[in-house]
C-alpha cells in the first residue's frame, strides 16, 4: 500500500517523497488526516508486521472525503503538524447508501 517515488519538482534536482494512504477524517477545513498502512520486518524474528502513520495533509480544495485512497508528497511545514500535501485523489470510497 505505499508507494515511494522520487520525483523531481524544481530545476535543482530536489526529490519529493510520494506514498498512498487512505483518509481517516475530513472533519477540518483544508486539512485531512491519511492513514497509510505499510509492512515491516521484525529484526529478531524475521515476520512481517503491520504497521501504520497518521499524517496531517492539506488539501486546499477539500476535494477528498473519507475513505478515499489519495496520494500525498512530502512539502515545506504549513502548520506545527502538517508538512505534507495532498497529490491527487486516487480512487473515491463508495457512498453509503
Amino acid at each position: 500500500m505505499t508507494t515511494t517515488q522520487d520525483n523531481p519538482t524544481s530545476s535543482r534536482g530536489t526529490l519529493t517523497r510520494t506514498v498512498t494512504g487512505v483518509v481517516a477524517s475530513d472533519k477540518r477545513d483544508k486539512t485531512r488526516t491519511v492513514v497509510v498502512a505499510f509492512q515491516q520486518r521484525h529484526p529478531k524474528y524475521g515476520k512481517y508486521l503491520k504497521r501504520s502513520t497518521r499524517y496531517q495533509v492539506h488539501d486546499p480544495n477539500n476535494e477528498s472525503k473519507t475513505g478515499d485512497r489519495v496520494e500525498i508528497a512530502n512539502c515545506r511545514p504549513i502548520s506545527k503538524t502538517k508538512s505534507w500535501r495532498l497529490v491527487r485523489v486516487v480512487e473515491a470510497a463508495p457512498e453509503a447508501l
